[in-house]
């Protein structure tokens, strides 16, 4: 079994720096002593000094092999890193170009690839800027030419197709806003957000009630709050109630919401994440969404480093469990 750490660039660099320097200072020595009778180099009196000097230029030079092993492997693993971070945030800043020629060739093209993601994202929130213009304008049409028609019970079909074209169009154009939306991290006090948030709730009548307790992280707010709304909603949406639970870990902070609803089969609990993904038992056009909520809910948690993960509760419902970890990694931790 490996051990932590043995397969890093870093490691093999120091580790075979300092294998080479022990066998070099190992044959030093024993071509003083090994090749004289009695083990004395020349016949003569052993110098007590020589390997207590060969021993302090071996952890020297061992130390020196350690921060340049250090140096070598440093614009690897930011580059690494830098990776990991680009996958939940585009608007990352560009990774230093410095260190040896490779390394600054390497950070050049990191650059230039995030460059050209962010104008894709740029000129897709243009695109949709512009389809968005372009189809209110027809919609508004059909809604004032449907008052015209004068048939009370075609009137109210078509009222509740433009309704739900426009619902589609709106859930869309706020997920792909959240993707390229621009937030700076900072230090959140997540249980104050989830009390302001149920407070709110409950004064336009929902039941929400929160418990436990968590220390302030570091977040993007307003894609927590969407994130928490999302699931706050589909919670009150089919089990008319919702419960939040904030739990810490060692790893970071759990939050739960919960209802006492009809649950989701086991089969489909990945399939709703899906982007207009809806179950039919829970989910019509009078009651249910377009089935975008989940899936911005788990885009904005990703974006955290985080991980959103639903389980049918053993006393009924649903529970949605969000992890957000306090330090890197994204391990997925479950409320049960």
């Amino acid at each position: 079994m490996k051990l932590a750490g043995t397969n890093t660039l870093f490691t093999r660099l120091f580790v075979m720096v300092l294998l080479a320097l022990t066998i070099s200072h190992a044959l030093t020595f024993w071509l003083i002593f090994g090749h004289h009778g009695g083990g004395h180099p020349r016949g003569g009196a052993p110098d007590a000094g020589l390997a207590v000097r060969i021993a302090i230029e071996l952890l020297t030079v061992a130390c020196v092999a350690w921060f340049a092993a250090k140096i070598v492997a440093r614009p690897i693993q930011q580059l690494a890193s830098a990776a990991a971070e680009l996958g939940d945030n585009v608007d990352r800043p560009p990774l230093p170009e410095a260190g040896p020629l490779e390394a600054r060739q390497a950070a050049r093209a990191f650059n230039r690839m995030q460059n050209r993601l962010r104008e894709q994202l740029a000129a897709r929130a243009r695109f949709l800027a512009a389809v968005s213009h372009d189809l209110r304008t027809p919609l508004t049409r059909i809604r004032l030419r449907v008052e015209r028609i004068g048939i009370e019970e075609t009137m109210q079909l078509l009222r509740a197709d433009v309704a739900e074209m426009t619902s589609m169009l709106d859930a869309t154009l706020d997920y792909l806003r959240g993707e390229a939306q621009v937030e700076p991290c900072v230090l959140l006090d997540v249980q104050a957000l989830v009390v302001s948030m149920a407070e709110d709730y409950e004064e336009q009548g929902f039941s929400v009630s929160t418990c436990g307790a968590a220390a302030p992280i570091r977040a993007y707010p307003a894609s927590l709050r969407r994130a928490l709304s999302n699931l706050i909603e589909n919670a009150l949406r089919y089990g008319e109630q919702a419960e939040v639970e904030c739990v810490e870990c060692p790893e970071g902070l759990i939050i739960a919401v919960r209802d006492h609803g009809p649950g989701i089969p086991d089969k489909e609990l990945q399939a709703v994440f899906e982007p207009f993904y809806r179950l039919e038992l829970s989910r019509n056009r009078e009651t249910g969404g377009v089935g975008l909520g989940l899936s911005i809910a788990r885009e904005s948690i990703h974006r955290h480093g985080g991980t959103l993960r639903l389980a049918n509760a053993a006393g009924g419902g649903l529970v949605a469990s969000i992890f957000l970890p306090r330090i890197g990694g994204n391990a997925a931790v479950m409320v049960k």
